[in-house]
């Protein structure tokens, strides 16, 4: 069931609130609690709080600690951004929205407010960030001092962006339409978007549009003398007090705001007197310029009105302030409850509120998985039963690195078998921050453990020639020795092959840590994270010729470690053909591997030979097995041989920029993983991560 809304514009200034304001109004009906976050902020002078998140929480007394609504101020993103940190940024943003998730029934997310990036860059965020919160979209943008056709076609210009990169759109708000546009507008925005797309037209409203006195006030830092009890009222047009009092009240308008030098007392007075009187419009409040005192006289002739409106004075010329004036931007603050209530009331108007709540209450979640979700997916598995993972080859700068990573994070204990003080001398040359009281790092060489687990492995061995000697020198071997860890109970899992090879690694696993019952061979998948979705290539590093038996395992195995990691298991078993039209040893092979699986795992989905398009490509999958329920949307890859899984990971990870996980081995009684000697850090983190969910199970 979807449990959230993304509200997204394509500039400044597009009327979001009235939407979100809107929005959380009408959802309140139908949801028994409903939160609220903003992926990005804009950074607050003078340690104010964002307005946004200030007046939702505080109207709607929505139950959420202001640095809970939020993932980043616009600086502090630029900045991550500007670095290449785009991971750790999406990693936060989409961690403080699944606790809020969790939290309510509903979650509104309202995105940036185009005031810092460049509009291009900062629509490409909003996108990035909606595909991977996995949301459906509200698309708002202002037509207000627009052209239609510019209007209309920058509007289905950022439909289309959202669209391109599979991002479900619902609705569509043209904000602040003109009232000779409506129809034009209305007519346009339903030829160029789709039927099934809610769209709405909310006309312009004054009351809305223009900033109340207190905001014109706070932008030219003006200190308010009088009628602040007043200062959430709308205002009207910038008059210019400069004529004579008599030629300037022709030019009053309602909710006008008065600019006028300190020393024109007549205009000031005459302006006073206009606002009580029946014959002329209310004043929004008057703003005095230059630096001048009022005199004693009119300060205490004012003082005594019955009414007055905000008076407020400023040091600048006339002119500077007046032009100053004409950037201000409206708000609604959580003190102008006129104005939320005015929002709601056009939202309710002139939106299909019926219509947009089925939209979302019928939206079905995307099966699509960014590589971002399926990473906070792994960080939440992991935290679910804390596990202790050995990690062999501490005199790698990689495995440290990784290790400082995961210390920060604090949800698996590590131990790393090295020399203390070489793995010192590397954290401080690394200048990384680590922690040696949280990790132990034992040297097999002079460990406590040396002599017992010696003799573990010759009584184990001993049938196969094995002498104390040779017992003895093998378990001086690092990964003789972290395997020793898990297989005693003192770690439950081991991460290695950064500094060694597959051989070296896996030996020791196979020879006393052993297959699960079942299991006629170890084999190995790895999550193939594309740009929407997450796929599980398997065997890619551990069987170069599997035969039909093997294959048969390997792809059971491989179903059920997607099934564990949430992942909706469809097998593909690849081959240089589709269905029944290839001949030859090799598909042979394919063929009664899937027979295989067929006979011993009825409920796995299943289908081979296939090849890769076939399997991927929902219209060639179609064409070329129409009557298959994995062709064209199959999540595990079976490939024939480890020459074709190798290369073809590999191809695909580096033409694609797909993010590779693994490799994860399948079939050991207990978690044992080997690492490519080519990892990176995060090779190295993720599979730390994956092999201590393993360890859960």
């Amino acid at each position: 069931m979807n449990k959230a809304v993304y509200i997204a514009s394509n500039d400044a200034d597009s009327g979001k609130s009235i939407l979100t304001i809107g929005l959380m109004n009408a959802l309140l009906r139908h949801k028994p609690s409903v939160g609220y976050f903003r992926p990005v902020i804009d950074d607050n002078l003078e340690n104010k709080k964002d307005n946004h998140i200030n007046t939702i929480l505080s109207y709607f007394s929505i139950d959420i600690k202001y640095e809970d609504a939020y993932g980043y101020t616009m600086s502090k993103l630029i900045k991550k951004w500007n670095n290449n940190k785009k991971e750790t940024i999406l990693n936060k943003i989409i961690s403080k929205y699944k606790k809020l998730e969790e939290r309510f029934d509903f979650v509104i997310v309202e995105g940036s407010d185009f005031s810092d990036f460049s509009s291009i860059i900062e629509l490409d965020l909003n996108i990035l960030i909606a595909k991977n919160l996995g949301t459906p979209v509200i698309i708002i943008s202002s037509a207000l001092n627009k052209e239609v056709e510019e209007f209309c076609d920058s509007l289905h210009l950022t439909y289309d962006s959202f669209d391109q990169k599979d991002v479900n759109v619902i609705g569509v708000v043209a904000n602040k339409v003109e009232e000779y546009h409506l129809k034009t507008i209305e007519r346009s925005i339903g030829s160029l978007l789709p039927d099934t797309i809610t769209t709405s037209i909310i006309p312009v409203d004054d009351k809305l549009k223009n900033p109340t006195m207190k905001e014109l006030a706070e932008y030219i830092k003006a200190d308010v003398m009088f009628g602040s009890e007043f200062l959430d009222r709308p205002t009207g047009e910038i008059e210019i007090g400069a004529m004579q009092l008599q030629h300037f009240l022709e030019h009053l308008t309602d909710d006008a705001v008065i600019v006028t030098p300190a020393d024109r007392e007549d205009i000031l007075m005459g302006s006073l007197q206009a606002n009580i009187s029946s014959n002329y419009p209310s004043l929004a409040g008057i703003i005095l310029s230059g630096n001048m005192e009022l005199s004693q006289s009119v300060v205490k002739l004012i003082e005594g009105l019955d009414k007055v409106v905000p008076i407020v004075r400023v040091k600048e010329p006339t002119f500077n302030i007046a032009s100053q004036l004409a950037n201000v931007r409206s708000h609604i603050y959580s003190t102008n409850t006129e104005k939320i209530k005015k929002s709601i009331e056009i939202f309710e108007n002139h939106v299909d509120v019926d219509r947009l709540m089925e939209h979302l209450d019928s939206y079905e979640i995307s099966n699509l998985m960014t590589p971002r979700m399926f990473q906070y997916y792994l960080m939440k598995r992991a935290m679910q039963k804390r596990k202790h993972i050995v990690l062999p080859e501490g005199n790698d700068d990689r495995i440290l690195l990784a290790a400082s990573k995961l210390q920060e994070l604090d949800i698996i204990d590590l131990t790393i078998l090295g020399d203390i003080t070489k793995v010192k001398s590397s954290v401080e040359r690394l200048n990384i921050p680590f922690d040696f009281d949280k990790t132990a790092i034992i040297n097999p060489n002079n460990s406590g453990y040396l002599d017992e687990f010696t003799n573990t492995l010759y009584e184990l061995r001993k049938h196969k020639g094995i002498s104390p000697a040779m017992a003895e020198d093998l378990m001086r071997d690092v990964s003789y020795f972290g395997t020793m860890m898990v297989y005693k109970g003192l770690a439950d899992g081991m991460v290695s092959g950064a500094a060694h090879t597959t051989q070296h690694t896996i030996r020791p696993a196979l020879q006393f840590i052993k297959t699960k019952p079942g299991f006629s061979v170890v084999s190995s998948v790895f999550f193939m994270c594309l740009e929407d979705r997450v796929s599980v290539f398997g065997d890619c590093a551990i069987n170069p010729n599997p035969t039909a038996e093997q294959l048969s395992d390997i792809a059971i195995a491989s179903a059920d470690t997607s099934i564990s990691f949430g992942i909706d298991a469809k097998v593909a078993m690849l081959s240089y053909s589709s269905g029944v039209s290839g001949q030859g040893e090799d598909v042979d092979t394919v063929k009664k591997a899937t027979a295989i699986v067929k006979e011993k795992r009825p409920d796995i989905k299943i289908e081979g030979p296939i090849q890769y398009d076939a399997a991927v490509d929902p219209e060639i999958g179609k064409k070329k097995l129409p009557n298959s329920e994995v062709a064209g949307q199959a999540s595990v890859l079976i490939f024939p041989d480890l020459n074709t899984g190798n290369n073809t990971y590999k191809a695909v990870q580096r033409e694609t920029g797909a993010l590779a996980i693994g490799p994860m081995l399948q079939g050991l009684n207990k978690p044992i993983n080997d690492l490519s000697r080519g990892c990176s850090v995060d090779d190295i983190f993720n599979t730390v991560i994956i092999t201590a969910i393993q360890a859960q199970e």
